[in-house]
Order: C-alpha cells, then structure tokens, then sequence
C-alpha cells in the first residue's frame, strides 16, 4: 500500500472531510463524519481519483469514550449495562450485588469492597458494526490524577448525573476537567425510577452551575415506579425496554397524551441547537420542516465543537435507556480523526505539533496508564498516529531506549485478548515493556512527547518505614511500581536517619499511596510527621583561609586554602559555582577536584538546620602544599573546615517552598477562605470571578499548608478545591528562622 506523505496527509484528510462545496470549511471539519457516512460515490471520486484509504472506514466506526461523575451517579453500573447489551459480558452483576460477585469492571479487591472505582479500567466492546473503548474513571476527588490522564487519551466523554443528586461536588470538578482537555461530552440523567427524581431540575441544575449549552434529546415516559421508557426527541418515537434484563427494545409512536410535551420540548431542543449552529438556524428561521437527519446532523456538529451538550436520561440500575446512549454515543461523539490532538516537538524546544491521527503516519503512541499484572507490567497505549505491531521496535522518547514490543493485548477490565497490530485512535496495551506514566512511543523517526517532559519537582516529604521488619521486601516493590506509575512521587533514604523517605506534591498525594501499601501489598507502614524541603543560602560575601595540618608520625596531612563565598547572581542557572582563579603551582592543580568536592560536600548540609545550600559561588584565589603531606584527603578535609568556617559570616538565610495557591470556591465563602490565607501567611495575588465562583490566586508557605484539604473542605461544605503547585523557594521572615534554628539545635541535642 502506497504511504501517504506527512504533507499530503492533512490535505487528504481535508479532502475526504469537506463533502459539499456550499460548506464552509470549519463546519465541514466538525460535522463532517455524519455525511461520511453517506459518502456518494460521485464525491468520492472528486476528492480522491483512487479509493478510500484502507483505515478510513475502521477510523470512523471507532469511539474512545470515558464514564465520568460524582461518586455514587451510577457510572460502574452503567458501564456494567453497556457491556452486557454490547454481549462483551453474559450476565449482569451489581457492584454492591448479593451474589459478592460485584461489577465487571470494579477488579480490585478495595474497588469490590468499598463499591468504588479507584483505577480506571479500560475495555472494549462492539455496538451496530462500531467499535467503542470505554474507561470507568474514578469519581473521588483523592483520584483525579487518573481522572485526568483518562481524559487525555479520550475523544468524547459521558457525564452522568443523579436524577435525585443534581450537580454535586464532583461533578463540578470533573466538568471542569473535561473542559480544560476539551472533550466533547455527553450528559446521561441517571435513576429515574428513584423516588424523588425529577430530570429537569437536574437539567437546569447544568445549565446554571456547570454552564452547559444543553438540551434534552429524549423526554421520559412516566417518572420513579411509573418510568416505564422514553421518547426520543430527534426521530419522534418512543422506546420501551421488555425483557428480563431490559434487552429488547421495542419502538412505537408517541403516546397521544404526550405529544403536547414532545412538540415543546422538541422546539426547545431545536432552539437550543439553532443558536450555535449556523445551518440549523437558517432552517429555523425560514419555518421549514427540520427532518430527523438534519436535526442529528446539526446535534453531532455542535457536539464536536463543543458548543452544545445532548442529554440522554434513563435508569441503569432498571436496564431502561442505555440503548438508545450507546447510539447516542455512535451518532453524537466524534471519532478519533475529528479530534485534534497536539504533541510537543522535542527538537525545537517543545513546539505544539497537531497530530493528524492517520495511521499512514509515524507512530506516535502515549502510555497514560501502568499496572502490575500476573505477567510483569501492563502499560496502556493510546496510538495517536501510526500503526503498532507486534515485534516491532519502538522507541521511548523520554528515556530514549529502544524497545521490542513482545505481547500486544487489548484490555477487557482485567482480562486480555492477544492481537497482532493495532492504528491510530486505538487504545491497547503491552507487556514487558519497561517504562514510567505519560512517556511517549515512537518509530523513532520523530521526537515527539505528548506531555511536556518538565516535571514538577515534589515539595513534601515524608518517613515511612514497615511496621514488622519482614516485609520489606513487599514495601520496596511497592514504592517501586508507585514511582513508576507516578512521576511527581519520589522515594529516597535520609542519610543522618537511614529512614525512607517519601516525597510528592502534597499531604493528600502521600497518603493515598501510604493506604494503597496497606491495601494492595498488605505491608502495615508507620508514618512520620511530614517534612517540608527547606534550603539555605549565604546573602554575602565572606573569606576564608584555612589550614588543615596534622602530624602523627608517618606521613600527615597538610592543605590549606585562601579564598571567599558569595551569592550567585539572581537567575543563575545553577545551585552551586566552583571556580579557580589560583595563579601559579601553589596548590598542584591535580588536587583542584578534590576541594571542589570538600566544598560541594560541605554544601549539603549548611551549619543553620542541616538542609542543602544553595545558590552559591566558591572562589579559590589562593593556598600552600606540602611536597610530602599534602593529599586529596587533606585537600578536602581543608575545604569542609574552611566552609564552616566563614559560613556563618556570610549572614546565611534559609529558604521555605512557597506555593502558587489556586483556590476555586463558591463566591459566599469568599470572605472566610481570604481570611484563613491571612492567616497563614500567604500573599493574595490575584481574586477573579468565574459564573458563581470565586478564584483566588495566592502564594502561600507550604509549611502552613498542611491540613488544608481538611480545612477548605469543613470551610466551604465540600464545594471548594484547590490545586497547588511548587512556585521558588524565598527567604524566612527571622521570627520563624530563629524556631527553625532552635528545633533543630533541640534536635541535635536531643540525639
């Protein structure tokens, strides 16, 4: 087969898009794929003499979709629903069912227990000749790393809200997740057959606090234990589900007594759509008749483009409206080439490249997730360009090894099935290949990464060690796989201690891995009080001139060194400047590394409260050898005395991590959560409004930060989040260097 060029690629691409001349562009682009469908020969043969590319019609027939919500919405249930009408699972089970058997999708043995979803599990499954991978995502606030790195290998997306519930919490910050990685979602209302549920309150309850262009695209027949099916909006016709396990459906026309309902709620839909679609809107405005396939035309472009929102409603947990979702899913959702997806070109210093999705491309492949399997580690693969075969060599762009792929599977939950290659817009997964979260594959003949390779550094520390001493081994392969996984968390040893030492980007990080130790590798880990990473650093200059002499019979040693320290320039690339401005052989020049390394040595730990220095320059201008005694030893010895020794005339400060603060809260508790900022010493720098929320820029010391999940939480009844990102380290105010000063001599003394 003849490869397409990377610069034929996008015209192709477009060619194959834009189906009638009389539409723009950007509008071909967007609702392109429903015409594709109906692709007539004749324009087919103008946008391209020869036939089809072999992946066109496999890349349209695919879906990438994830199930998010607030906790308890019903996602895993629904996820159970699908799979079982889709025939990937023969039975239903439920996730806190008698039989103790629990959701398909649920593999954990905590997931089972608690009836949440904490990983997400991808699988896939086959509705009307399309092809559909689904991730369960987590709905728990404490989750949301995986959350988001779900949502950044999805296409499309469906939100699922409690008809009884309405907006909660979670759904606030899922939302808002969505609409940072720009996924076009669907909204699916959930537990109409509970008591109380009442789909238009929840439906305005989106558009007031999520900001949803949205609109309902079925109306329920009967509500709680009357709901009995629904009618759907765009082809007219009302769908009852008959059967044990509701897998019939059965289509008739609109009952007489609702028509009144369906014609207005109908018009509203199509007002709805109009305003954000400009070829409905002609259609609305001229009073011309709009046909089931223009309306679903005109949904599926606002869709993709993400202006308007469809809501689809039923009840999982009574097998009522799942079917008509998955066609939702089907017609409204894009396929993977309707979605532009960037990568960042490492060789021109992380410039956006788009991806156009086609598997005529270089491979291009993102591992967003890992897991520990029966067989090694299970990486998940997002191919967003290329093809992937089994056998081939890739590479690892973030560590650059090259990698054999020796087993390539696609995911069911936990269970896999082998498959000899997979294309762009698939997600599958490989074994034995070695390799952290969020590195990105390639053929090797581009350098591309889709996140940017910059990690956050961690700013919190804290000392677990096992609680019985034979299970060490479990507990290091547990911190093992987590840093894997992770790439903000970090394991090191305390030298002065010999404790472990875990590090990561806040209270809340650490102790979600310290019960995933206790859950997953049944170690008991007892936990010390956390550590904030402070520095030190000197604000003058300041010289020294020190002799190292000892004589004990045999040969002695003998160094001495002349010279000064001062602080580096604002801005500096580095932490630490040795430089050697001796003038003739006073001291050889084969013992200059050595007292570079007594210095180097001697700045890990500064005489104020033992923590790393930094932002340091050593200047060398002067010092004596002795022909016999003088050694690398005596040399760097000379030079970690000297250091102390002027160290404390250099006026040296120490440093706190100071956090960029984002803080989204409710505009009522505005006031409450400033004031509480205050108070911990945190500088405000900016107050925005977004909608009813109030958004607080402020730099805060993370060593007043701990805790503060738990106070936001209690201060703003569970509406406020905030996220926390490391900003510089800067000077302590002298009060609270004095205390650092006295805990630590405390300490010391103490031993």
């Amino acid at each position: 087969m003849a490869r397409v060029s990377r610069s034929s690629a996008p015209r192709l691409l477009y060619a194959l898009c834009s189906t009638s001349s009389s539409r723009s562009p950007a509008s071909s682009l967007i609702g392109g794929a429903f015409h594709l469908r109906h692709f007539s020969a004749g324009n087919a043969a103008r946008a391209k003499p020869e036939k089809d590319p072999w992946w066109k019609e496999s890349m349209e027939r695919l879906r990438n979709i994830g199930i998010s919500a607030h906790i308890d919405s019903g996602k895993t249930t629904l996820t159970e629903r699908v799979l079982y009408y889709t025939g990937r699972i023969h039975e239903i089970h439920e996730v806190r069912g008698r039989d103790g058997v629990g959701a398909k999708m649920d593999s954990m043995d905590l997931e089972r227990e608690k009836g949440i979803t904490i990983q997400s599990a991808a699988t896939y499954c086959t509705w009307k000749d399309y092809k559909i991978n689904i991730i369960d995502t987590p709905g728990h606030v404490d989750f949301t790393i995986e959350v988001e790195r779900a949502l950044r290998v999805l296409d499309g997306a469906i939100l699922v809200l409690c008809s009884v519930g309405g907006v909660q919490s979670q759904s606030i910050t899922v939302d808002r997740q969505m609409r940072r990685y720009e996924v076009p979602r669907l909204a699916f209302i959930n537990k109409l057959d509970r008591m109380g549920a009442d789909p238009w309150k929840v439906l305005n309850q989106a558009r007031s606090k999520l900001r949803h262009h949205s609109a309902a695209i079925q109306v329920p027949i009967g509500l709680e234990d009357d709901f009995k099916g629904l009618v759907d909006l765009v082809q007219l016709k009302a769908f009852y589900f008959h059967g044990s396990n509701g897998e019939n459906v059965v289509t008739e026309e609109v009952p007489a007594d609702m028509e009144a309902l369906v014609a207005e709620k109908r018009r509203e839909l199509i007002e709805t759509v109009s305003e954000v679609d400009d070829k409905l809107a002609e259609a609305f405005l001229g009073d011309e008749t709009i046909s089931a396939a223009d309306l679903e035309e005109a949904v599926r472009r606002a869709t993709i483009a993400q202006k308007f929102i469809p809501v689809f409603m039923g009840s999982a947990f009574k097998n009522k409206g799942v079917q008509p979702l998955l066609d939702g899913v089907i017609s409204y959702l894009p396929c993977p080439i309707e979605v532009s997806n960037y990568a960042l070109d490492q060789t021109k210093n992380e410039d956006k490249v788009e991806l156009r999705g086609s598997p005529d491309g270089p491979l291009v492949a993102l591992a967003f997730k890992l897991e520990e399997g029966r067989f090694g580690q299970l990486t998940y693969l997002r191919i967003y360009e290329g093809v992937i075969r089994k056998g081939d060599f890739i590479i690892n762009v973030n560590t650059g090894k090259k990698i054999k792929v020796p087993r390539l599977v696609r995911m069911h939950s936990d269970e896999m099935e082998d498959i000899q290659e997979a294309h762009a817009g698939q997600i599958v997964a490989v074994f034995g290949v070695d390799c952290a979260s969020g590195d990105t594959f390639t053929d090797g003949s581009v350098k591309y990464t889709m996140t940017s390779m910059n990690v956050p550094e961690p700013v919190m520390s804290l000392a677990v060690q096992p609680v019985s001493k034979d299970s060490g081994g479990q507990f290091s392969k547990a911190l093992n796989r987590f840093q894997k996984e992770d790439p903000t968390f970090r394991v090191g040893l305390d030298p002065e201690s010999g404790q472990t030492i875990i590090s990561g980007m806040g209270e809340l990080h650490l102790d979600i891995y310290v019960e995933r130790i206790r859950r997953e590798y049944k170690v008991d880990a007892s936990v010390g009080k956390p550590r904030v990473n402070f520095r030190e650093t000197v604000t003058q200059r300041a010289d020294f001139d020190y002799l190292h002499k000892k004589q004990s019979g045999g040969q002695g040693q003998y160094g001495r060194v002349i010279g000064y320290i001062e602080p580096l320039p604002a801005g500096s690339s580095t932490k630490f400047e040795f430089e050697n401005l001796l003038v003739g052989q006073a001291i050889p020049s084969n013992f200059i590394p050595a007292i570079e390394k007594g210095f180097k040595e001697a700045a890990n730990s500064g005489a104020l409260i033992g923590h790393p220095v930094e932002n340091l320059r050593v200047v060398l201008i002067d010092g004596a050898a002795h022909t016999v005694d003088s050694s690398e030893l005596a040399f760097k010895l000379a030079s970690i005395y000297a250091f102390r020794q002027c160290y404390a005339a250099s006026r040296p400060v120490i440093l706190e991590p100071v956090m960029l603060v984002e803080l989204k809260v409710p505009t009522e508790f505005q006031g409450a959560v400033a004031g509480d900022i205050n108070k911990r010493k945190g500088v405000i720098v900016g107050n925005d409004q977004e909608g009813d929320d109030s958004v607080i820029t402020a730099h805060v010391p993370l060593n007043n930060m701990f805790g503060y999940s738990t106070a936001l939480r209690s201060m703003t009844q569970g509406k406020g989040e905030f996220t926390m990102e490391y900003k510089e380290h800067s000077p302590v105010s002298h009060d609270v260097q004095t205390q650092l000063i006295n805990t630590y001599k405390g300490n010391k003394e103490g031993e």
